[in-house]
Protein backbone atom coordinates (compact mmCIF):
# COMPACT_ATOMS: atom_id res chain seq x y z
CA UNK A 1 0.00 0.00 0.00
CA UNK A 2 1.18 3.51 -0.77
CA UNK A 3 1.22 5.99 2.09
CA UNK A 4 1.93 9.67 2.39
CA UNK A 5 5.13 10.35 4.32
CA UNK A 6 6.06 13.76 5.70
CA UNK A 7 9.68 14.88 5.85
CA UNK A 8 9.51 17.83 8.26
CA UNK A 9 13.15 18.70 7.63
CA UNK A 10 12.14 19.83 4.11
CA UNK A 11 8.85 21.55 5.02
CA UNK A 12 9.03 25.34 4.88
CA UNK A 13 5.48 25.97 6.10
CA UNK A 14 4.23 27.45 2.81
CA UNK A 15 0.83 25.73 3.24
CA UNK A 16 0.48 25.02 -0.48
CA UNK A 17 -0.59 21.50 0.48
CA UNK A 18 -3.52 22.92 2.47
CA UNK A 19 -4.53 25.25 -0.36
CA UNK A 20 -4.42 22.57 -3.07
CA UNK A 21 -6.23 20.10 -0.81
CA UNK A 22 -9.06 22.58 -0.16
CA UNK A 23 -9.37 23.32 -3.89
CA UNK A 24 -9.32 19.60 -4.78
CA UNK A 25 -12.21 18.92 -2.38
CA UNK A 26 -14.24 21.98 -3.41
CA UNK A 27 -17.19 21.86 -5.79
CA UNK A 28 -15.73 24.23 -8.37
CA UNK A 29 -12.07 23.04 -8.29
CA UNK A 30 -11.13 26.72 -8.79
CA UNK A 31 -9.06 28.50 -6.13
CA UNK A 32 -10.95 31.82 -5.94
CA UNK A 33 -14.40 30.22 -5.97
CA UNK A 34 -13.29 27.62 -3.42
CA UNK A 35 -12.17 30.31 -0.96
CA UNK A 36 -14.72 33.06 -1.64
CA UNK A 37 -17.81 31.78 -3.37
CA UNK A 38 -18.75 28.32 -2.16
CA UNK A 39 -21.02 27.34 0.69
CA UNK A 40 -20.47 25.13 2.47
CA UNK A 41 -16.76 25.91 2.16
CA UNK A 42 -14.58 22.85 1.61
CA UNK A 43 -12.10 21.94 4.32
CA UNK A 44 -8.50 20.97 3.67
CA UNK A 45 -7.98 17.35 4.68
CA UNK A 46 -4.60 18.11 6.22
CA UNK A 47 -3.25 20.76 8.53
CA UNK A 48 0.20 22.31 8.67
CA UNK A 49 1.52 22.58 12.22
CA UNK A 50 4.30 24.99 13.11
CA UNK A 51 6.45 25.33 16.19
CA UNK A 52 9.43 27.61 16.00
CA UNK A 53 11.48 26.71 12.95
CA UNK A 54 9.81 23.34 12.43
CA UNK A 55 6.68 22.88 10.35
CA UNK A 56 5.02 19.77 8.99
CA UNK A 57 1.74 18.58 7.54
CA UNK A 58 -0.60 16.42 9.62
CA UNK A 59 -3.01 14.10 7.88
CA UNK A 60 -4.56 10.67 8.18
CA UNK A 61 -2.02 7.85 8.40
CA UNK A 62 -4.54 5.29 7.05
CA UNK A 63 -3.52 3.00 9.91
CA UNK A 64 -3.35 -0.73 9.37
CA UNK A 65 -5.24 -1.27 12.63
CA UNK A 66 -7.32 1.93 12.44
CA UNK A 67 -9.22 2.68 15.68
CA UNK A 68 -11.65 4.91 13.78
CA UNK A 69 -12.95 1.88 11.85
CA UNK A 70 -13.91 0.09 15.06
CA UNK A 71 -15.37 3.23 16.65
CA UNK A 72 -17.66 4.13 13.75
CA UNK A 73 -21.14 2.91 14.58
CA UNK A 74 -22.64 3.48 11.13
CA UNK A 75 -19.88 2.04 8.98
CA UNK A 76 -19.17 5.44 7.43
CA UNK A 77 -15.48 4.90 8.15
CA UNK A 78 -14.35 2.05 5.95
CA UNK A 79 -11.27 0.80 4.17
CA UNK A 80 -11.18 1.18 0.40
CA UNK A 81 -10.54 -2.32 -0.97
CA UNK A 82 -8.50 -1.03 -3.94
CA UNK A 83 -6.20 1.50 -2.26
CA UNK A 84 -6.30 0.34 1.36
CA UNK A 85 -7.06 3.92 2.44
CA UNK A 86 -9.41 4.62 5.35
CA UNK A 87 -12.30 6.64 3.88
CA UNK A 88 -15.29 8.40 5.42
CA UNK A 89 -18.58 8.05 3.54
CA UNK A 90 -20.14 11.42 4.37
CA UNK A 91 -23.62 10.18 3.41
CA UNK A 92 -23.48 7.53 6.16
CA UNK A 93 -21.76 9.71 8.79
CA UNK A 94 -24.07 10.89 11.59
CA UNK A 95 -21.59 13.25 13.24
CA UNK A 96 -21.12 11.31 16.49
CA UNK A 97 -17.38 12.21 16.44
CA UNK A 98 -16.30 8.84 17.89
CA UNK A 99 -13.66 8.61 15.15
CA UNK A 100 -12.25 11.96 16.25
CA UNK A 101 -12.06 10.83 19.88
CA UNK A 102 -10.17 7.61 19.12
CA UNK A 103 -7.77 8.84 16.43
CA UNK A 104 -4.29 8.67 17.99
CA UNK A 105 -2.97 11.36 15.62
CA UNK A 106 -5.82 13.88 15.91
CA UNK A 107 -6.18 14.20 12.16
CA UNK A 108 -9.93 13.72 11.71
CA UNK A 109 -11.74 17.06 11.70
CA UNK A 110 -15.32 18.10 12.34
CA UNK A 111 -16.89 19.59 9.26
CA UNK A 112 -19.55 21.78 10.85
CA UNK A 113 -20.53 23.60 7.67
CA UNK A 114 -23.52 22.07 5.96
CA UNK A 115 -24.08 18.48 7.08
CA UNK A 116 -22.06 17.92 10.27
CA UNK A 117 -19.73 15.07 9.33
CA UNK A 118 -16.20 13.84 9.88
CA UNK A 119 -13.62 15.07 7.40
CA UNK A 120 -10.27 13.39 6.75
CA UNK A 121 -7.67 12.66 4.11
CA UNK A 122 -9.00 10.40 1.38
CA UNK A 123 -5.80 10.32 -0.70
CA UNK A 124 -7.64 12.51 -3.22
CA UNK A 125 -10.18 9.86 -4.10
CA UNK A 126 -7.75 7.34 -5.46
CA UNK A 127 -5.91 9.72 -7.78
CA UNK A 128 -2.51 8.43 -8.81
CA UNK A 129 -0.81 11.24 -6.87
CA UNK A 130 -2.59 13.19 -4.12
CA UNK A 131 -2.46 16.96 -4.66
CA UNK A 132 -0.50 17.60 -1.45
CA UNK A 133 2.29 15.42 -2.82
CA UNK A 134 2.00 16.77 -6.35
CA UNK A 135 2.28 20.45 -5.37
CA UNK A 136 4.76 20.35 -2.47
CA UNK A 137 7.60 22.56 -3.75
CA UNK A 138 10.31 21.05 -1.51
CA UNK A 139 9.33 17.39 -1.69
CA UNK A 140 8.47 17.38 2.01
CA UNK A 141 5.32 15.35 1.30
CA UNK A 142 5.95 12.16 -0.66
CA UNK A 143 4.01 9.04 -1.59
CA UNK A 144 5.92 5.88 -0.70
CA UNK A 145 5.19 2.17 -0.92
CA UNK A 146 5.00 0.86 2.66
Amino acid sequence: MKKIVIHEEYCMGCRLCEIHCLVEHSKSKEIIKAYKGEYPKALPRLLVEEKGYISFALQCRHCEDAPCLDACMTGAMHRDPKTGAVICDEDKCVGCWMCIMVCPFGVIARNTQGKKVASKCDLCGGEKTPVCVKYCPNGAIVLEEI
